[in-house]
């Protein structure tokens, strides 16, 4: 049954400040600790079709001749290193979003709250995106060293955006790789966000059941 605005309101005043923060950072912190978790290993983005990065638009073609040809397998190569580099850079998210979670106030907390199924993984891009960025992307760049490909990609890209071949955003392929990591990771932090609202009480902290409970009446 829907519950009408200035009751949810007054459920909401009901709990205390303390309360209120206390329980959306327990379960973001639950939330972001089980994404990182799920992607931040072996095969965490390569078996996932959700989240693996594929190879950048503008690859589509040699991708689709080098199949044609037999040469499949340097472009399957490609994806796989491309993955495990996204696999090896996202456990450095998590002290960054508990950082994050860390620094929430009051405020935002009761926007969180009330701000829809996705509201935390807002904040989330909000305040982690930069600088998760920087720290992927050395990570990702490391990863990506013994492929001699992704040299000469970066240096066809950068030709091919002059010419509108190529997107400006994957012109570089580590940056394209951390953006694409940086996607996966706030999906998955989104459906795990999804699963507490749609079932507090499935939860093993009464903090949470509580307050998230609130916006289920």
């Amino acid at each position: 049954m829907a519950v009408s605005a200035p009751v949810r309101a007054l459920d909401l005043a009901s709990l205390s400040n303390k309360d209120t923060v206390a329980g959306l950072k327990e379960a973001l912190v639950k939330g972001s600790q089980v994404a990182v978790n799920r992607l931040g290993i072996e095969n965490g983005f390569m078996n996932d079709g959700r989240v693996k990065i594929p190879l950048p638009e503008s690859l589509a073609r040699a991708e689709s001749l080098m199949r044609s040809v037999g040469m499949g397998k340097y472009a399957d190569e490609l994806v796989l290193r491309m993955n495990r580099a996204a696999e090896a850079a996202v456990p450095e998210a998590k002290a960054l979003l508990v950082n994050s979670i860390k620094q929430m106030s009051v405020q935002d907390a009761k926007g969180i709250l009330t701000g829809g199924d996705d509201a935390a993984t807002r904040y989330f891009r909000r305040t982690t995106t930069e600088p998760m960025s920087q720290i992927f992307l050395p990570i990702v760049k490391k990863a990506m060293e013994k492929v001699k490909f992704a040299d000469k990609y970066n240096e066809f890209a950068e030709h091919g955006v002059r010419f509108g071949l190529v997107k400006a955003e994957d012109a570089n392929l580590e940056k394209y790789i951390t953006r694409r990591a940086l996607d996966g990771l706030y999906l998955v932090i989104a459906e795990e966000e999804k699963k507490i609202r749609a079932d507090p009480m499935g939860s093993a902290s009464s903090i949470i059941s509580k307050v998230f409970g609130v916006l289920k009446k």
